[in-house]
């Protein structure tokens, strides 16, 4: 995710892992959220020997529009465990796409703390005014290209204001048309995840 500019008071310019669920190293912490893990162990994904697993994850990922319905509620709502179980880290050349687990996502990861506060930081953008306990998020169909598509901000409303909407209205000194904000959704197997957050303003 990279970001550029000001937003309800944080400073970006940062470049960031799918909020902070993942990592490079070689410990169990290394293991990319999403939403299909086992939940006894994360479970890489590739190809045609991959082999499913049972949803650790309530969300409708069916589509990508339920996906990223899922991960923005959760964001909104101040749920990092359940925004992280509809993450992912799609394929990469010879890398296979790597999925979370409830182990992964739990409250004991070691990166929990650096994800709760990249989500935190997002849920503050997110919220709208007035905010309410139960946000109805609603995305409109978008055309994927084959296993991945992008949704702007503009076709995400959350009761009823479009997301880019919020956004601004807890930004300083930003126009709409400075405003670039796209949801990445990949499907990975049968299911959709949300894979990357394009959050650019200048």
């Amino acid at each position: 995710m990279r970001r550029t500019g000001s937003i309800a008071g944080v400073a970006v310019a940062v470049v960031m892992g799918l909020a902070g669920c993942s990592s490079d190293t070689d410990s169990a912490a290394d293991k990319k959220s999403s939403a299909s893990g086992s939940p006894a162990a994360d479970v890489e994904k590739s190809g045609d020997d991959a082999t499913a697993s049972p949803p650790a994850s309530v969300a409708d990922q069916s589509t990508a529009e339920g996906a990223v319905a899922a991960w923005v509620t959760a964001v909104i709502k101040g749920q990092p465990k359940e925004a992280c179980l509809v993450m992912a880290e799609p394929a990469s050349g010879s890398t296979p796409a790597k999925v979370g687990s409830e182990e992964t996502c739990g409250d004991d990861v070691p990166e929990r703390k650096e994800m709760d506060e990249n989500l935190g930081r997002f849920r503050e953008s997110f919220t709208p005014k007035p905010p309410t306990d139960d946000p109805k998020v609603e995305i409109e169909p978008a055309a994927a290209t084959g296993d991945k598509t992008e949704i702007p901000a503009d076709k995400i409303t959350v009761d009823g204001q479009t997301l880019d909407a919020i956004v601004l209205s807890h930004s300083t000194g930003l126009e709409a048309d400075q405003l670039d904000i796209n949801v990445e959704s990949s499907k990975i197997e049968d299911s959709w995840y949300v894979t990357n957050l394009d959050f650019n303003i200048g």
